[in-house]
């Protein structure tokens, strides 16, 4: 079963003492909850569900864990490090008041302070997640750390994240293979007569089946909702012809696959329905010409959009169309035109191919890939199929 082993957490931590060291930081803190979870999963496999959570790296020894009462057991369960500790400032994310856990033992974050200034004088903390915190948490960290600095160090993390290790990518594979099931589902579900929550529900419910972790989102519109881009499945009835939008992001051992294919319900597309599908499917063939090891981003993205201005499409991009993927449904690369980031092996990405705001309907098309010296390797069999069968029938 793919999964990230302890070995792999433990090579994690060690990098991040290492940069630790050469930023002349003294302790690093990487901060989580339910919705920005990203890095504290990468460093300790804890995902947070209503709590907020935290891990503390000192320069050298094991990390400390940080949750709060009502997930201390998940936390123990999930997390490679056995030190795990509650901290009241990460109770309960959503009320104002505060919830008596009656048998939960506490620290603080001065007592986290104080510990680690046992054995040197903290001058500078390394502070991962600085946009995802409320103030009130950033305002007891400044006063619990009061005689140090506090840097944002996210940079440390996110350039780690970005090339994936052989475990990473069979994370990302079998999430692919996942969001793949259920994709497959919701194109046979998606007829005339059913609604877009029961279309939804249906491959959520398929992906779940066959071992998604988590259901990320699923983005959903038929017919003239296409248009809402990323619009939340509705009692909207699908009808025959009716364009549909749907996008299904699945999480298995924290890594996400997203999948979506344009299609219409019930029939063969219009004259200019498929003319956007056309568009979609040959702007991402071209730029996968560009989706190699060496080669600028940029590249990439002036080949897809290249070629929707060729096509006379080129005012229904709305936006880049490749992002990375790894424990977010998007993160780092996400270039842009002007992008001199190259790419490099081993990196994984999702391309997002998309027109909106067209008459005739919107939609976008959306896949993962490795990056390697010889050009893309694909995630997703299915999409990568379909993508196949409709360039040979044009």
């Amino acid at each position: 079963m793919a999964k990230i082993p302890k070995k792999e957490f433990q090579q994690r931590v060690t990098k991040i003492q290492e940069k630790m060291a050469e930023w002349n930081i003294d302790v690093f803190l990487a901060y989580g909850d339910e919705y920005r979870k990203e890095n504290l999963r990468y460093l300790t496999n804890y995902w947070p569900i209503f709590e907020r959570g935290a891990v503390v790296i000192p320069l050298q020894g094991e990390p400390i864990v940080l949750g709060a009462p009502e997930g201390e057991e998940v936390a123990k369960e999930m997390s490679v490090w056995k030190d795990i500790r509650n901290i009241k400032e990460f109770a309960c994310v959503t009320v104002p008041e505060e919830i008596d856990y009656q048998f939960a033992k506490y620290t603080s974050f001065s007592d986290i302070a104080k510990e680690m200034s046992s054995n040197r004088k903290i001058k500078k903390v390394g502070l991962v997640g600085i946009d995802a915190m409320s103030v009130t948490l950033y305002q007891t960290l400044q006063k619990s750390f009061k005689d140090a600095e506090i840097v944002d160090a996210s940079k440390i993390v996110i350039d780690m994240r970005l090339i994936k290790s052989s475990n990473e990518i069979e994370c990302l594979a079998e999430a692919s293979r996942l969001a793949d099931i259920g994709y497959q589902d919701l194109m046979e579900i998606s007829v005339p007569g059913k609604t877009e929550l029961q279309a939804a529900a249906s491959a959520e419910f398929a992906a779940r089946e066959a071992g998604a972790e988590h259901i990320v989102f699923m983005v959903f519109g038929s017919g003239v909702r296409t248009n809402t881009i990323v619009g939340r499945p509705t009692r909207k009835i699908i009808e025959r012809g009716d364009m549909v939008m749907a996008s299904l992001a699945v999480q298995y051992e924290g890594y996400v696959a997203t999948v979506e294919f344009p299609f219409v319900a019930g029939g063969k597309p219009t004259r200019q329905q498929k003319k956007i599908i056309d568009t979609l499917i040959v702007a991402e063939n071209r730029g996968l010409q560009k989706l190699r090891a060496g080669i600028k981003a940029k590249e990439f993205v002036r080949e897809v959009r290249g070629c929707y201005k060729e096509k006379g499409f080129g005012k229904y991009s709305v936006y880049t169309p490749l992002h990375g993927i790894g424990l977010a449904e998007a993160e780092s690369p996400y270039p842009n035109e002007r992008s001199e980031m190259i790419f490099n092996s081993n990196m994984t990405v999702n391309v997002d191919i998309s027109l909106f705001g067209h008459p005739a309907g919107s939609n976008r098309l959306e896949e993962g890939f490795i990056i390697t010296e010889k050009g893309p390797q694909p995630f997703s069999t299915y999409i990568r199929k379909l993508c196949q069968e409709w360039l040979e029938s044009m």
